[in-house]
C-alpha cells in the first residue's frame, strides 16, 4: 500500500474517531453535519477500498468491481459531484438467490458498485456514533467483535450455571423491518436531513427480481453495505429492553439477527421467551414457531446450534464434571462436504492437474478450517480430511481411468499430504482476543 492510500486512510480513520469520541461524551447529542463528510474524497476512496475487498458481484447495470478500479478516480470523482449537487439517486437492487443447506433459498440484494461506495461512506461516518450507544450482547457485524467472541461467552455463562438456553430465530428479519420505525431510530442520533434522506433512498430504492420491478416498502436487503448496521440499529431497541427489564435473569447474546439466551432455570426460560415475543411484536417482528425452542444443556441432556456450531455440556474425565464444547454442527459439517463433492464430482475437471484441484479447493478448506479450528473440533476436523481425501483419490481413478477409490494402495494419505492439500487436523486453536491477529 502506498503512502497515498495510507495517508487517506489515517485521514478517515481520524473522523471516525472525533465522531465516535463526540458521540460517547453526550448519548444524548445529535449530529446535523455529516453530509459533508460523506463524499468527502478521502472517506469514498475508503468506500472504494473497503467495497473492492469484499469482491461481490456486479448490480443491475452490470459494472464490475474491476471496471469500477479500472477507471476509479473518473468514478469518485463523478459520484462526489452527484452527492455535492444533490443529484445522487441509487439504483434498484438485483435480487439474487443464495441456496441454503436445507435446500431452501436465501434472497440477497446487490446494490451497484457505485451504490456500495456511497454506502460505504455513509457507513463509515455513520457507524461510530452508534457504537458509542450498542450493548455488549451484541456482537454482529461490529468493530472489533466477531462471531468466536459470542461463543466464547456462550461458554461463560454456560459453564457458570446458565444451562437452560432459548434457541430463538426471528421469522425473515431482514424483510420485516419498519422503514418508518427505523428511521425514528436513526433520528434519535442524527438530525442532518440529507444523510436521512439518502438512508431512506437506500430503503426504498426498490428490488428486480428475474427483470420484474417490486417496490420495497418493508424490511433492508440483505447484500447492501449499510443494511447490518440498520438491522442493527433497529434491533438495539431489543437490546435495550432486555437489559433494562428486571422480570427475569437471562444473558442476551446477539449475533446480527440470530440470538440465544441463557437462563438458570426453566421457568425463567418460559417467562422469558414471553417477554421476548412480546418486544418483538412491538417492533413489527415475530419468532419463528418451528425453529424457536428452548433447550436443557444440564450435564449434556441436550445440545443446540449457533453460528455454525454445535453447543453440548460434555464430562470431563480429568474432572469429573460438565463443561460446555463446541464443535461444528451438522449443518456445517454437511456444507463442507457437499462443497467439495460438488467440485471433485466435475467431469471437466478430469482434466485438470493434481495441482490445480488442490488449488481449487484449499481455499475452501483453509477458510472453513479458521472459523471452526476454535472449538473442540478434533475428530469433525479428522472426518472432514478423511472425506477429502475419499473425494480426491475418486477423482484421480476417474482421471486415470481405474475403478473404485484404490486409496489404500495408491492415493493413499501420502500421496496426499505430499500433494499438498490442505490438512485440517492438528490445528485447533484456543481462542482469546488475541487470536485474531
Amino acid at each position: 500500500m502506498n503512502a497515498k492510500a495510507n495517508n487517506t486512510i489515517d485521514k478517515a480513520q481520524e473522523l471516525c474517531e472525533r465522531l465516535y469520541l463526540a458521540a460517547k461524551e453526550s448519548k444524548t447529542r445529535k449530529f446535523h453535519a455529516l453530509y459533508d463528510k460523506v463524499y468527502r474524497m478521502d472517506m469514498l476512496e475508503n468506500g472504494l477500498r473497503r467495497v473492492s475487498e469484499n469482491k461481490g458481484d456486479a448490480g443491475i447495470d452490470g459494472e464490475s468491481i474491476g471496471e469500477v478500479m479500472e477507471k476509479k478516480e473518473a468514478v469518485l470523482n463523478e459520484i462526489q459531484r452527484c452527492l455535492v449537487n444533490n443529484e445522487y439517486r441509487p439504483r434498484s437492487v438485483r435480487r439474487v438467490y443464495i441456496p441454503k443447506p436445507d435446500g431452501k433459498e436465501r434472497p440477497l440484494g446487490i446494490p451497484t458498485v457505485r451504490d456500495r461506495i456511497v454506502q460505504a461512506s455513509t457507513k463509515l461516518v455513520v457507524e461510530p456514533i452508534f457504537e458509542t450507544d450498542f450493548l455488549e450482547c451484541s456482537y454482529g457485524f461490529r468493530p472489533k467483535k466477531c462471531a468466536h467472541d459470542a461463543l466464547e461467552e456462550i461458554r461463560r455463562s454456560t459453564n457458570a450455571g446458565y444451562t437452560f438456553v432459548l434457541d430463538a430465530d426471528i421469522e425473515g428479519y431482514f424483510d420485516s423491518i419498519n422503514h418508518e420505525r427505523l428511521m425514528e431510530y436513526v433520528s434519535q442520533r442524527i438530525s442532518d436531513r440529507r444523510i436521512l434522506k439518502l438512508i431512506r433512498k437506500w430503503l426504498e430504492c426498490g428490488v428486480v427480481d428475474e427483470g420484474v420491478y417490486h417496490d420495497t416498502d418493508m424490511g433492508t436487503p440483505q447484500g447492501g453495505v449499510i443494511s447490518p448496521l440498520l438491522a442493527n440499529i433497529y434491533l438495539h431497541e431489543f437490546d435495550k429492553y432486555w437489559m433494562q427489564q428486571m422480570a427475569v435473569k437471562g444473558q442476551l447474546i446477539r449475533y446480527a439477527d440470530d440470538f440465544v439466551i441463557l437462563f438458570r432455570t426453566k421457568e425463567e426460560a418460559e417467562r422469558g421467551l414471553q417477554l421476548v415475543k412480546t418486544k418483538l411484536g412491538e417492533l413489527g417482528l415475530k419468532l419463528n414457531e418451528r425453529k424457536t425452542r428452548t433447550v436443557e444443556i444440564t450435564k449434556g441432556k441436550e445440545g443446540f446450534d449457533f453460528l455454525g456450531f454445535h453447543h453440548r455440556m460434555v464430562v470431563s474425565k480429568k474432572y469429573r464434571d460438565y463443561f460446555t464444547q463446541k464443535w461444528p454442527s451438522a449443518k456445517a459439517m454437511s456444507s463442507i462436504r457437499g462443497t467439495i463433492k460438488e467440485i471433485l464430482s466435475k467431469r471437466s475437471l478430469l482434466f485438470r492437474s493434481q495441482e490445480e484441484i488442490v488449488g481449487m479447493i484449499n481455499p475452501i478448506l483453509r477458510g472453513w478450517m479458521n472459523y471452526f479450528k476454535h472449538g473442540n473440533s478434533a475428530k469433525k476436523f479428522a472426518q472432514i480430511d478423511g472425506y477429502v481425501h475419499e473425494r480426491l483419490a475418486l477423482w484421480w481413478s476417474k482421471k486415470h481411468r481405474k475403478s473404485g477409490r484404490r486409496w489404500t494402495r495408491e492415493f493413499t494419505r501420502a500421496v496426499v499430504r505430499r500433494c499438498g492439500v490442505q490438512i485440517l487436523a492438528g490445528n485447533i486453536r484456543y481462542w482469546s482476543r488475541t487470536s485474531r491477529a
